[in-house]
């Protein structure tokens, strides 16, 4: 079965009056392991709203990171394979019977990847039931036609045989979702709007006071597909457009599903539109080989995730898109995608959108960085718009400076753990940073916090573009023209979802404990102390210049009071892009990494995806973390705590989670 017919297969009719019947098991994902076991053994658990369901299931336990080496209906056989308390194994879901899967806060937070919902629509599902939906893991349903719902009072008339009317899949949704899920996905629904079939409703929004997300959407937003036509007065919350895009990106992990739904849905001659502001990278697998183990290679996954990259790059060869790999000198990859697209792609007010849910990194330049699936991707590829309904914003006034050693991962690690983010009341907003002490960041700690504002659930993180951010251009980008740059900020008057007020004064050093980035406790309030085995500095939260001067700066502390990795830690410490690798060597940063101990490893993602060293390899082992998920099964088997560079750096000497003051 093609990707195309396996959506195909499922989808609803979009007559009017269109109704749906579920005529499989209902599988309850209640927070007792036991019960999960048996209904994938094949007894009827009842429906209890009153027992306790499991939250945060994340798309990294829907589709383990090496489950995503499969791109078709292979991933049915692994849907929720790495479930927390080990319940459901390969075919599990899929030899079950099951139809309706309901679980409970936060379905699908995490990463973007569309293997989540996939693999659970491969293995037979048809309608997921949440408290609430994340909004990547949402959209990417809507495109396949998998259908969601919050409303558990669709449990008994399921289980009665009721046929349930279309529409009330679609309640809340912006006008362009809901024809989404009328028509059975995506591509369907962008087929009829190119053929002049359907329409986005009317832009009605007259001229108000904008925030910044909203002032870049609207100057975006294609007013009439026939002629072209991009740039409104003005757009609201909830308005339903397509905006068109300035950047399009994809990885190793996402390429190849892509690619597959865009062959399927256009033909294998279709092209590229406008490919030279495609990018793709071969960045997340570069170094799977040294950790993959024995018991994947006998699966044959080594093979299975070798033919990724070799479909990237023939796509790319086909189709002209820049590629940015593997360096020819075997030292790692040119550059993860975030770092370049900082480094070398994204301008202040553009509109990025990558196959990634870190995308929002970009934000950090000003811009409108929001990560999708695979078929957001192929269809943008093919149209190159993408749908927005404009996000209501939530900012966040920083004033204040921070106490020695507290730095903008503790900043928003204390930013996830406020109770409107663990509520979940986040998710799908823009989280806006700004106030002095925003203004006072250099661009790789701004870049901290944008990139994680998508464990909020948010669809993304944005600050202002000033002078710091010119600076950054042209110190990056040599020559760089940018007379043609306008700073873009939020309206006096523009209205928010809610404002909170940080003082960095007041903000401690900060830890998020095991199992999700919102566990964020004060460092010092640790119940005893850790034990570490690992210490991971790297990926694109931690991998930057300027997490590279943090590690730096303990680390040298640590070598002049003679000082090396403690016994029985291992820590790795890895560069983002070539660039910050060069910036290291030029400041002898590996010499004094190797004097303590620390193992240097090349750009690419590794360990923040269980794909390089760094990873741990054991249920008991401990990895303190400069990562910006800590999921289960994220970097190995282990327990991650998500801490600082400077933490992480202080703890691989320590042999504990440590201050660095400490040393």
């Amino acid at each position: 079965m093609t990707y195309a017919a396996s959506q195909a297969a499922t989808r609803p009719s979009s007559e009017p009056g269109a109704t749906v019947r579920f005529g499989g098991r209902i599988l309850f994902l209640y927070d007792d392991p036991d019960l999960v076991r048996r209904q994938i053994a094949g007894e009827d658990i009842g429906w209890d709203p009153e027992r306790k369901r499991v939250d945060n299931i994340s798309t990294d336990e829907i589709t383990p990171g090496w489950v995503c080496f499969y791109f078709d209906e292979t991933l049915g056989e692994y849907s929720l394979v790495g479930l927390r308390g080990g319940a459901i194994e390969r075919g599990g879901i899929r030899g079950g019977g099951f139809e309706v899967i309901v679980s409970g806060k936060s379905k699908g937070c995490g990463s973007s990847r569309e293997t989540a919902p996939y693999s659970e629509q491969a293995a037979g599902i048809r309608l997921v039931i949440a408290d609430n939906i994340e909004k990547i893991y949402g959209q990417n349903s809507q495109n396949i036609g998998l259908l969601t719902s919050t409303d558990f009072g669709l449990i008994p008339r399921i289980l009665r045989g009721e046929a349930i009317p279309l529409e009330e899949f679609t309640q809340g949704l912006d006008p362009v979702a809901a024809d989404i899920v009328r028509m059975g996905g995506l591509f369907p629904y962008n087929r009829a709007r190119l053929a002049g079939q359907v329409r986005p409703p009317e832009l009605k929004t007259l001229d108000r006071a904008m925030t910044l997300v909203e002032k870049i959407i609207a100057r975006r937003t294609i007013v009439d597909a026939a002629t072209g036509e991009v740039g409104a007065r003005a757009v609201r919350p909830g308005d339903a457009v397509f905006v068109r895009t300035d950047v399009r990106f994809s990885h190793d992990y996402t390429t190849a599903m892509a690619q597959a739904a865009f062959k399927s849905a256009l033909g294998t001659d279709a092209h590229v539109n406008d490919p030279a502001s495609v990018y793709a990278f071969r960045d997340h697998l570069t170094f799977l080989s040294r950790v993959m183990s024995q018991k994947h290679k006998d699966m044959g996954l080594d093979k299975q995730a070798g033919l990724l990259p070799e479909i990237q790059r023939e796509f790319c060869n086909a189709q002209g898109i820049r590629l940015y790999d593997e360096s020819k000198d075997g030292s790692g990859s040119e550059a993860i995608c975030h770092n370049a697209v900082l480094e070398d792609i994204a301008l202040p007010g553009d509109v990025v959108v990558g196959t990634d849910s870190h995308t929002c990194t970009a934000g950090a330049l000003g811009t409108f960085a929001f990560g999708v699936g695979s078929t957001d991707m192929a269809n943008t590829w093919y149209t190159k718009d993408i749908r927005v309904s404009v996000p209501e914003t939530v900012r966040f006034w920083v004033t204040g400076k921070p106490k020695s050693g507290v730095v903008a991962k503790d900043l928003i690690l204390r930013i996830m753990a406020t109770p409107f983010i663990k509520d979940g009341k986040a998710i799908g907003k823009v989280l806006e940073f700004a106030g002095p002490g925003v203004v006072a960041l250099s661009m790789d700690e701004r870049a901290t916090l944008t990139n994680m504002a998508v464990e909020a659930g948010a669809t993304t993180g944005i600050i202002a573009a000033d002078d710091v951010v010119l600076d950054y251009l042209r110190r990056m980008r040599p020559g760089i023209d940018l007379s043609g740059i306008e700073l873009l900020r939020s309206d006096e008057g523009a209205k928010y979802l809610a404002s909170f007020d940080i003082d960095l004064d007041d903000l401690e050093l900060m830890v998020a404990t095991p199992g999700d980035p919102r566990n964020g406790i004060a460092l010092k309030d640790l119940a005893e102390p850790v034990k570490v085995d690992v210490a991971y500095g790297g990926s694109c939260t931690g991998g930057k210049m300027a997490d590279m001067d943090m590690y730096a700066s303990v680390l040298r502390t640590a070598r002049d009071k003679g000082l090396r990795v403690h016994d029985g830690v291992e820590l790795f410490i890895q560069f983002g892009s070539q660039k910050i690798k060069q910036y290291a060597i030029s400041r002898g940063y590996p010499e004094l990494f190797a004097a303590v101990g620390a193992q240097v490893i090349d750009p690419s993602c590794g360990a923040c995806i269980n794909a390089g060293p760094g990873v741990s390899t054991r249920p008991d082992q401990v990895t303190i973390s400069a990562i910006n998920r800590n999921f289960p099964g994220r970097s190995g088997p282990g327990k991650v705590y998500l801490a600082s560079p400077l933490v992480v750096a202080a703890s691989a000497i320590l042999g504990r989670i440590a201050c660095p003051d400490e040393l």
